[in-house]
């Protein structure tokens, strides 16, 4: 590609100073905030959290020096709000690529059992980490995307238009976004971005600038089991009235091997493209266990993967089932001895990049829904169905830029992987706009801990993302 258009050193140096200067502290006042995302938070009109982050991200955004940016708070009845900057090109930057970049403020539940001297909504710095939750997942982003703007503008580089898009409830699978990206269509125009930036995604290490090309999607069911209208004693009806439990733990192995954790609906899955493979294969001979299996698991527990490629595939392209909350069942310390009258459980289906999410989730609710065991009384709810995402190429000016960035700000040359996680504002945009290039990347990495207890962020690696960023909306053809 062409010489660079700024310097790289220079935009790191003005991006650290508005971070130690601004972005730590707001993104600190941002931790306390407890926007629960709405499905965690039914009431989140009324307690008026999300409404309250959004005002100081809106409120934090004004108070920059960026020439032209409007940013507003864009509202609609029953739904949560997005916050959107409009940041116009440059003078000379007019005809350059439109650049929409993503991230969202609402947040996963706290959790139980933070660490001594850690609170989910009282921001701790340690050294080089800040804790507290959605600080990395994903509070940065906005913080990320208006200080690389503003450190374009204190080394009068030049740039396209930007327009920076923040939702409120990406963690409910983004129920709530479609109607705001329709605004946001409008408000850019034709043809729509050329780039699309999302800071949602993760990191397999700190010491690169990694890109997600692929992303897989979920499909979220409640299954309900019903045996009795109110509960009995289990050493009457033991034996004769089969536990609720047992029959749903039947209809999970209808769709998932209980010994092995293959999942058994074939719509769920999808072959693995071999340049994803030959790739996933080079960073795993490079990282090697360190570097990919950073989970706080118990000393004995055998992961899931004969080696390390085998794993990263099975995390990143396979489907798999986790069930993430049950209802029906009380605390081991208030348990008595009855057969309970049923028991509902959310399923958490994560399905490969390229699967079809529609089918998917016909699939399981037709094979779960079938044939009762014993009659049961048996309900299946599809709350959400978000496909995936694999976009396994970039235009030369893009992968350069990246490569370029990844070189000076962090040492080494970029990374390529896919994301177990799901991100459904890209299937979204990208079906919208098929013609625009992606970055997807994100500071989700070693211990980060994004949805559990002691959630970080990793303050260098956010600062060089940014200061990445920057450089790449310098280079937009």
């Amino acid at each position: 590609m062409d010489a660079p258009v700024t310097d790289l050193k220079v935009l790191a140096t003005y991006v650290d100073k508005i971070w130690e200067d601004s972005v730590v502290d707001a993104l600190s006042s941002y931790v306390a905030i407890p926007c629960l995302s709405p499905d965690y938070d039914p009431e989140w009109a009324t307690r008026g959290e999300i409404a309250r982050a959004a005002q100081l991200l809106s409120n934090w955004v004004k108070s920059r020096e960026i020439p032209g940016c409007r940013v507003k708070i864009a509202q609609r009845d029953g739904l949560t709000p997005v916050v959107i900057a409009d940041v116009p090109a440059t003078p000379g930057a007019e005809t350059s690529l439109v650049t929409l970049l993503y991230g969202h403020f609402d947040k996963q539940p706290p959790l139980d059992n933070w660490r001594e001297g850690l609170d989910p909504f009282v921001a701790v710095r340690e050294g080089d980490r800040l804790y507290g939750r959605g600080a990395g997942d994903d509070g940065y982003a906005l913080f990320s995307a208006i200080s690389a703007l503003e450190a374009l503008t204190m080394a009068g580089a030049p740039h396209g238009r930007c327009v920076v898009l923040i939702e409120g409830s990406e963690e409910s699978g983004s129920p709530h976004l479609a109607p705001y990206l329709e605004q946001v269509e409008t408000l850019i125009g034709a043809p729509g971005p050329g780039l699309v930036v999302c800071l949602d995604s993760g990191c397999a290490s700190y010491d690169r600038l990694w890109v997600t090309v692929s992303l897989r999607g979920m499909i979220e069911i409640v299954l309900r089991v019903a045996v009795l209208t109110e509960a009995v004693h289990s050493g009457t009806a033991g034996g004769t009235v089969p536990s609720s439990f047992r029959i749903l733990r039947q209809l999970l192995s209808r769709i998932e091997d209980e010994a092995t954790g293959e999942i058994l609906v074939p719509e769920c899955g999808a072959p693995v493209p071999e340049a994803y493979r030959v790739a996933v294969e080079a960073v795993a001979a490079e990282l090697g266990d360190n570097g990919l299996n950073e989970f706080p698991t118990v000393a004995s527990l055998a992961l899931s993967g004969s080696n390390p490629a085998e794993q990263l595939l099975k995390r990143t392209w396979m489907p798999s089932l986790a069930v993430t909350g049950i209802d029906g069942a009380p605390p081991v310390k208030d348990a008595g001895n009855v057969i309970r009258p049923s028991t509902a459980a959310k399923l958490s289906m994560r399905l490969s990049p390229s699967a079809d999410a529609g089918a998917a989730a016909k699939a399981v609710e037709r094979i779960l829904s079938a044939d009762p065991p014993q009659g049961a009384e048996v309900k299946v709810e599809v709350v959400s169905a978000a496909p995936g995402l694999y976009t396994p190429s970039q235009a030369e000016w893009l992968s350069g830029a990246l490569n370029e960035a990844s070189q000076s700000l962090f040492g080494a040359r970029t990374a390529a992987i896919g994301e177990g996680g799901s991100i459904p504002f890209l299937a979204q945009i990208a079906a919208r706009f098929p013609r625009a290039q992606f970055l997807i990347t994100g500071v989700l990495g070693p211990e980060s801990n994004a949805h559990g207890v002691n959630e970080m962020l990793h303050l260098p690696t956010a600062r060089r993302l940014t200061a990445a960023v920057a450089y790449l909306l310098a280079s937009t053809p």
